[in-house]
């Protein structure tokens, strides 16, 4: 084999890897608060964010658990020891590597507390 098929064969083999590597990310939403908050006092705590993700091998078959946006917000919300998040945003990202894809979803907020 010559040197030039060599090297053409890992140009080919690199390209490809860099194809199919990549991330993405998708807005989820955005909302004033995850409960009703009319009426009610509070103090804030502070920004906190929450995370709950998956691995799929190959892109097509799960090896981890759920991801869930409830989840990621209960993260968030225990972050502080809050009673619930106010001016929330939720994106979704995805990382995809030769063998595997990461899906993530991310929900952020500033934690409040009633008083």
């Amino acid at each position: 084999m010559s040197i030039r098929r060599i090297v053409a064969g890992l140009i080919v083999l690199s390209v490809l890897a860099v194809g199919v590597a990549g991330c993405a990310c998708a807005p989820g939403g955005i909302a004033p608060s995850n409960i009703p908050l009319e009426g009610r006092k509070f103090r804030v705590l502070g920004d906190v964010r929450g995370t709950d993700n998956n691995i799929w091998l190959f892109g097509v078959l799960p090896v981890s658990g759920a991801n869930n946006t409830g989840t990621a917000l209960d993260k968030a919300i225990r972050k502080r020891q809050a009673d619930a998040l106010i001016n929330i945003t939720v994106d979704t990202y995805f990382q995809n590597w030769i063998l595997f894809t990461r899906r993530a979803t991310s929900v952020r907020g500033q934690a409040i507390k009633f008083e």
